[in-house]
């Protein structure tokens, strides 16, 4: 009787599937997700206002602040960084830890990169006179850009965390659905910067 009680048990570490045929876990990535895009869809469309009526100040009209040369390579830089956490995935779902740990220190430098950036364009706003109180415009565009880019720096911190769980055995490749789920976080943060240099970089210089 015993015996059949304790296989008819579900493990109290089985990885329980939805309706849907994820993991809880890959379920709650997707549903954080969701949510965000909502946040990051209200400020695009508050931007997006004040585009449409500040379109004559001076912050819109003065279209030359915006380095779109700079910004372009700082994107691409960012776009890359999707496909080492690409590789990165790959790698530990093979075994390949040394591998594993080069690509995903590859995407957490190539984050850096692009934040550093993002800081040196805001210095440059803030020395022409482009402030958070300037204009509604100005405010937007700050409000926006800065909460992405905290998206970034915590995605950083993650991808970090994982090289040095890594490193001390805490990460193995049974445990690469960690990765998988991280991985999803940052790929959607370089999608919602595509979308938000062409909002918020190209569009006003048209």
């Amino acid at each position: 009787m015993s015996t059949t009680t304790t296989d008819t048990m579900p493990s109290a570490h089985a990885d329980h599937q939805t309706s849907l045929g994820l993991s809880n876990l890959k379920l709650g990535m997707w549903t954080f997700l969701g949510s965000e895009c909502l946040f990051f869809g209200a400020f695009i469309s508050t931007h997006l206002i004040y585009i449409g009526n500040f379109g004559n100040s001076p912050e819109i009209r003065q279209s030359n602040l915006f380095d779109i040369p700079f910004t372009s390579v700082s994107t691409f830089i960012l776009l890359m960084s999707s496909l080492a956490m690409v590789l990165a995935l790959a790698a530990i779902q093979q075994g390949n830890m040394r591998s594993f740990r080069i690509w995903i220190l590859a995407t957490a430098l190539m984050g850096a990169v692009f934040m550093s950036g993002q800081v040196y364009e805001f210095t440059v706003f803030y020395a022409e006179g482009m402030r958070l109180e300037t204009s509604p415009f100005t405010s937007s565009f700050f409000v926006l850009t800065g909460f992405h880019g905290f998206h970034v720096f915590f995605g950083i911190m993650m991808l970090v965390g994982l090289w040095a769980a890594s490193l001390v055995g805490k990460l193995t490749p049974s445990k690469a659905e960690m990765v998988e789920y991280i991985g999803l976080y940052w790929h959607f943060v370089d999608i919602v910067w595509i979308v938000l240099f062409t909002v918020v970089y190209l569009i006003p210089a048209e």
